[in-house]
Protein backbone atom coordinates (compact mmCIF):
# COMPACT_ATOMS: atom_id res chain seq x y z
CA UNK A 1 0.00 0.00 0.00
CA UNK A 2 3.09 2.29 -0.06
CA UNK A 3 2.35 5.51 1.77
CA UNK A 4 -1.34 4.91 2.28
CA UNK A 5 -2.98 5.08 5.70
CA UNK A 6 -6.33 3.89 6.90
CA UNK A 7 -8.69 6.33 8.57
CA UNK A 8 -7.77 5.18 12.09
CA UNK A 9 -4.14 6.14 11.62
CA UNK A 10 -5.16 9.46 10.09
CA UNK A 11 -7.44 10.13 13.06
CA UNK A 12 -4.61 9.36 15.46
CA UNK A 13 -2.16 11.59 13.59
CA UNK A 14 -4.53 14.54 13.25
CA UNK A 15 -6.37 14.30 16.54
CA UNK A 16 -9.68 14.30 14.66
CA UNK A 17 -12.39 11.75 15.27
CA UNK A 18 -13.31 9.15 12.65
CA UNK A 19 -16.72 10.76 12.47
CA UNK A 20 -15.21 14.20 11.76
CA UNK A 21 -12.94 12.84 9.03
CA UNK A 22 -15.89 11.04 7.43
CA UNK A 23 -17.90 14.28 7.61
CA UNK A 24 -15.12 16.22 5.89
CA UNK A 25 -15.12 13.53 3.22
CA UNK A 26 -18.90 13.72 2.89
CA UNK A 27 -18.82 17.50 2.32
CA UNK A 28 -15.92 17.19 -0.12
CA UNK A 29 -13.15 18.85 1.89
CA UNK A 30 -10.95 15.78 1.77
CA UNK A 31 -11.21 12.78 -0.49
CA UNK A 32 -9.44 9.52 0.33
CA UNK A 33 -6.73 8.85 -2.20
CA UNK A 34 -7.83 5.27 -2.73
CA UNK A 35 -9.67 2.34 -1.22
CA UNK A 36 -8.23 -0.95 -0.10
CA UNK A 37 -9.43 -4.23 -1.56
CA UNK A 38 -11.65 -4.47 1.49
CA UNK A 39 -13.16 -1.04 0.79
CA UNK A 40 -11.34 0.84 3.55
CA UNK A 41 -10.54 4.48 2.90
CA UNK A 42 -6.86 5.06 2.18
CA UNK A 43 -5.23 8.43 2.76
CA UNK A 44 -1.85 9.93 1.86
CA UNK A 45 0.39 12.53 3.52
CA UNK A 46 -1.20 15.36 1.49
CA UNK A 47 -4.61 14.23 2.78
CA UNK A 48 -3.30 14.43 6.36
CA UNK A 49 -1.86 17.89 5.65
CA UNK A 50 -5.22 19.01 4.27
CA UNK A 51 -7.00 17.77 7.40
CA UNK A 52 -4.48 19.66 9.54
CA UNK A 53 -5.32 22.88 7.67
CA UNK A 54 -9.02 22.29 8.30
CA UNK A 55 -8.37 21.53 11.97
CA UNK A 56 -6.39 24.76 12.41
CA UNK A 57 -9.08 26.87 10.76
CA UNK A 58 -11.95 25.71 12.99
CA UNK A 59 -10.87 27.43 16.25
CA UNK A 60 -10.43 30.66 14.30
CA UNK A 61 -14.11 30.64 13.41
CA UNK A 62 -13.86 29.94 9.69
CA UNK A 63 -17.08 28.55 8.26
CA UNK A 64 -17.28 25.47 6.03
CA UNK A 65 -17.49 27.49 2.81
CA UNK A 66 -14.47 29.56 3.87
CA UNK A 67 -12.53 26.38 4.58
CA UNK A 68 -13.50 25.12 1.13
CA UNK A 69 -12.42 28.43 -0.44
CA UNK A 70 -9.04 28.48 1.30
CA UNK A 71 -8.35 24.86 0.40
CA UNK A 72 -9.15 25.75 -3.21
CA UNK A 73 -6.72 28.66 -3.05
CA UNK A 74 -4.00 26.48 -1.56
CA UNK A 75 -4.64 23.81 -4.19
CA UNK A 76 -4.39 26.41 -6.97
CA UNK A 77 -1.28 28.22 -5.76
CA UNK A 78 1.15 28.31 -8.62
CA UNK A 79 4.47 26.59 -8.63
CA UNK A 80 7.58 28.72 -8.13
CA UNK A 81 8.04 30.96 -11.16
CA UNK A 82 4.33 31.10 -12.06
CA UNK A 83 2.33 34.31 -11.66
CA UNK A 84 0.51 34.05 -8.31
CA UNK A 85 -1.91 36.88 -9.16
CA UNK A 86 -5.31 36.76 -7.56
CA UNK A 87 -4.55 33.70 -5.41
CA UNK A 88 -2.08 35.63 -3.27
CA UNK A 89 -4.53 38.49 -2.79
CA UNK A 90 -7.17 36.08 -1.55
CA UNK A 91 -4.62 34.26 0.59
CA UNK A 92 -3.58 37.61 2.11
CA UNK A 93 -7.21 38.27 3.10
CA UNK A 94 -7.39 34.90 4.84
CA UNK A 95 -4.10 35.63 6.58
CA UNK A 96 -5.37 39.01 7.82
CA UNK A 97 -8.55 37.41 9.12
CA UNK A 98 -6.59 34.66 10.89
CA UNK A 99 -4.28 37.24 12.49
CA UNK A 100 -7.27 39.30 13.64
CA UNK A 101 -8.95 36.25 15.16
CA UNK A 102 -5.69 35.24 16.89
CA UNK A 103 -5.61 38.67 18.51
CA UNK A 104 -9.18 38.24 19.70
CA UNK A 105 -8.37 34.81 21.13
CA UNK A 106 -5.27 36.17 22.91
CA UNK A 107 -7.46 38.85 24.52
CA UNK A 108 -9.95 36.19 25.63
CA UNK A 109 -7.11 34.11 27.05
CA UNK A 110 -5.76 37.10 28.99
CA UNK A 111 -9.22 37.62 30.48
CA UNK A 112 -9.49 33.95 31.40
CA UNK A 113 -6.02 34.00 32.98
CA UNK A 114 -6.92 37.13 34.98
CA UNK A 115 -10.07 35.40 36.20
CA UNK A 116 -8.14 32.25 37.20
CA UNK A 117 -5.60 34.44 39.04
CA UNK A 118 -8.42 36.24 40.87
CA UNK A 119 -9.85 32.90 42.00
CA UNK A 120 -6.42 31.63 42.99
CA UNK A 121 -5.96 34.70 45.20
CA UNK A 122 -8.93 33.55 47.29
CA UNK A 123 -7.40 30.11 47.96
CA UNK A 124 -5.47 29.58 51.19
CA UNK A 125 -2.23 28.73 49.39
CA UNK A 126 -2.82 31.33 46.63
Amino acid sequence: MGGHMQIGEVAERTGLSLRTIRYYEEVGLVVPNARSQGGFRLYTEPDVDRLQVIKRMKPLGFQLEEVRELLGILDALPSPGDDPGEHLDRLARFHARAEERCGELRAQLRGAEDFAAALRAHLPDG
